[in-house]
């Protein structure tokens, strides 16, 4: 007679802050090497490391600075290591050339930006001001990297794994997009980590004894060499687009308003859309997960058949342009947003709703969906039941209870 097989014990939960769990969740996916310098709202990463790194033999550097701690990850990525770098929005910016470096050199490496209020030094309140930085690609030349957007503590530990598995299967830099309140925030959470299968690298500099020397360079002074390796970067975009794009959607099938929002404006988003159905107002959240590659085909299938847009950001208006090119045209779209640290309120979004509807008219029934075929872009790849990807907000949670911890 087969014995009992015994339950397993209920996963824990655990209260893990935005940053921390950043970092653990690159620990847990083999990260060999971080290299930061300390600045708020994400010196909690660099902290993190500082202990849990030496504690596993592997390397921790706290650089003298910001380009010194982007190009030590170039060096260090180029001989096939698992590298981490973090920053903040201001320190993000002084790591501009060497990202261009990484992406001209097709070095793979994962670099997360906790964003803070600007321009300037602004303040250390949470931002979406970098938007246009990291998606529209952040340094000089014709490159773009892979944007991934988490919106609660659980996903962003789901995909700094996925960073790195993006990252070396494409040869590429891929950020990891964070506003100040999801990096100080605390929440509690089941820790799913994983660890990405290594890859053998046929580039890597990791010494020539034995075969011939191998060179990491993003330099090449012949024009058609440049041009031929362009290229080749550009159709390595497009195998990106096709391939990892993502987002997900909460009660579109009768919306007749659509809110578009990542990360903590799409928290805010959520509730207003509850608040907003309660009172008779059908509206709907689709938030790209991936802000590069942009879901432009999902909400260009959207706009032809809405009443509306209303794009939320914690900026004065950035991701509302990839919006609008998106939509060309279907469907008005309109904007709200709250910046120098400010968060926008439930109510506020609410408020941009009902004024939404009040500006637009309904979609004839017999419309339907746009009858033009959606036009094919370079940011456009078509709509497939696959790129649904679920979010990550666990069970039970629909509004961003967060205690807020700034230093």
């Amino acid at each position: 007679m087969a014995s009992a097989v015994p339950p397993r014990p209920a996963p824990e939960r655990v209260l893990m802050k935005g940053n921390e769990a950043i970092a653990e969740a690159a620990i847990q996916a083999g990260c060999d090497a971080y290299f930061g310098y300390p600045i708020t709202p994400q010196a909690e990463i660099l902290e993190w490391m500082a202990r849990r790194m030496p504690e596993l033999g592997r390397v921790f550097v706290q650089a003298e600075s910001e380009l010194g701690a982007i190009n030590m990850g170039l060096g260090a990525a180029s001989t096939g290591a698992r590298v981490l770098v973090s920053s903040s929005s201001p320190g993000t910016s002084l790591m501009a050339e060497g990202m261009s470096y990484m992406a001209g050199s097709e070095v793979p490496l994962v670099f997360v930006d906790v964003m803070r209020g600007g321009p300037g030094l602004g303040s250390i309140g949470p931002s979406q001001g970098d938007y246009f930085q990291m998606v529209k690609g952040h340094g000089h030349g014709d490159y773009r990297t892979p944007v991934l957007a988490p919106s609660s503590i659980a996903e962003a530990i789901a995909l700094v794994a996925d960073a790195f598995e993006i990252a070396e299967r494409f040869r590429t830099p891929v950020v990891i997009l964070a506003d100040g309140t999801l990096g100080q925030a605390m929440e509690p959470v089941v820790p799913a980590y994983r660890n990405p299968a290594r890859q053998v690298f046929d580039w890597a500099a990791t010494g020539a004894t034995g075969r011939r020397p191998r060179v990491v360079r993003s330099l090449h002074l012949k024009p058609e060499d440049l041009e031929a390796h362009n290229e080749h970067l550009q159709a390595k975009y497009r195998a990106i687009e096709a391939a990892e794009t993502r987002w997900t959607g909460e009660l579109l099938d009768d919306a007749e308003l659509v809110i578009v929002a990542y990360g903590t404006a799409a928290r805010v988003a959520r509730t207003a859309i509850r608040r907003a159905r309660e009172g008779g107002l059908r509206a709907g959240l689709l938030r790209p997960i991936s802000l590069w590659p942009f879901p432009s085909a999902p909400i260009a299938e959207l706009a032809s058949r809405a009443r509306g847009i209303l794009v939320v950001e914690l900026s004065a208006g950035q991701m509302v342009e990839d919006v609008r090119l998106a939509v060309e045209g279907r469907a008005p779209v309109a904007f709200h947003g709250r910046t120098g640290g400010m968060v926008p309120t439930p109510d506020e979004v609410l408020v941009s709703l009902r004024h939404l509807w009040a500006i637009t008219a309904p979609r004839p029934p017999e419309a339907g969906r746009d009858e033009r075929p959606p036009r094919r872009t370079a940011r456009s790849v078509p709509i497939e039941p696959s790129m649904r990807r679920p979010a990550s907000t666990p069970e039970g949670v629909d509004e961003p209870a967060f205690q807020e911890v700034w230093r």
